[in-house]
């Protein structure tokens, strides 16, 4: 399945400067994004079209990913079966609902016209929202894995493309945290950023990787879905987890490949750590309602 998108520009407002009103040109919005890509790009020349956000929620400590193709703005697409849709492309991975309205505001400025909402996965500490980002933008698609058995718009299978603009997203699925995990991986084809950056979701944190121990996790699958579907990708791939808790924001493939402790093992040894950190999660969890206790 794909999922094609083209925007054209949308008309900026009018600006008020100290000595006399003047309106701005319709390429500002273009030439700021433009700018911010600059800042952001993972590279030079064709890379620059891409503009690229890291975002993150304390509490959860969570990341979300905006991401928007700054490069040909004038190509008109029809998103509504009625209306084209003005703006620059953008989405937004992994959206957490304390953060909506931070999130929506700094679309705002860009200039962005924000498209898709994805998940790449939905569980107990992930809380997505993209349900509240519906409410305040309904023009807005949700975008997350059929096998993930979740409520969305479009549902992506392993192999999909998820276009915008001229540039594309790759669908991997990469179960064993939860069944329907996915990591998103920029295209590999001419015009698409280099080195290639990979979404890992709860699959592929760094120097870890997600639980296994409840909602359909398996650590069998997880280990061979990092293993087949995240280390096979070019060494320098920039790796980019839905959460971090010792203040890490990105990694590669070949340091991962290095240095994460529980995926430089066998098998074997693996599955032994991921069921040791299960009974360390229970008893972390027993301990817990023992000092809490809870009437039923």
């Amino acid at each position: 399945m794909v999922l094609p998108l083209r925007l054209v520009p949308r008309l900026a407002a009018a600006a008020r400067f100290p000595c006399a009103p003047r309106p701005i040109s319709r390429r500002a919005p273009l030439v700021l994004a433009r700018a911010m890509a600059a800042s952001y790009s993972t590279g030079s020349g064709v890379d620059r079209r891409l503009l690229f956000r890291q975002l993150f929620e304390k509490e959860s400590s969570t990341y979300t990913y905006l991401l928007a193709d700054v490069a040909d703005p004038d190509k008109p697409a029809v998103v509504s079966p009625v209306l084209p849709v003005l703006g620059i492309l953008g989405l937004l991975i992994d959206p957490v609902d304390k953060t909506v309205d931070r999130d929506l505001n700094l679309i705002k400025e860009l200039g962005l016209k924000l498209v898709y909402a994805m998940n790449t996965h939905v569980h107990a500490d992930h809380v997505t929202g993209t349900g509240l980002i519906k409410t305040k933008l309904p023009g807005v698609k949700s975008v997350i894995s059929r096998a993930s058995r979740a409520k969305a718009d479009h549902f992506v299978d392993h192999g999909d493309k998820i276009h915008f603009g001229n540039l594309f997203l790759e669908v991997r699925a990469t179960p064993g945290h939860t069944a329907g995990c996915v990591t998103y991986i920029t295209g590999d084809a001419d015009g698409q950023p280099s080195p290639r950056m990979a979404f890992t979701g709860d699959a592929l944190i760094i120097r870890a990787c997600g639980r296994t121990d409840f909602q359909g996790g398996s650590a069998d699958l997880l280990g061979n879905s990092i293993l087949d579907q995240i280390f096979t990708l070019p060494k320098d791939t920039l790796l980019y987890p839905a959460h971090d808790y010792k203040g890490f924001t990105v990694s590669t493939v070949e340091e991962e490949v290095a240095y994460n402790a529980r995926l430089t093992k066998d098998k074997e040894t693996f599955k032994t750590i991921m069921d040791s950190k299960c009974l360390q999660w229970l008893c972390c969890y027993v301990h817990f309602l023992s000092e809490y206790p809870r009437s039923c």
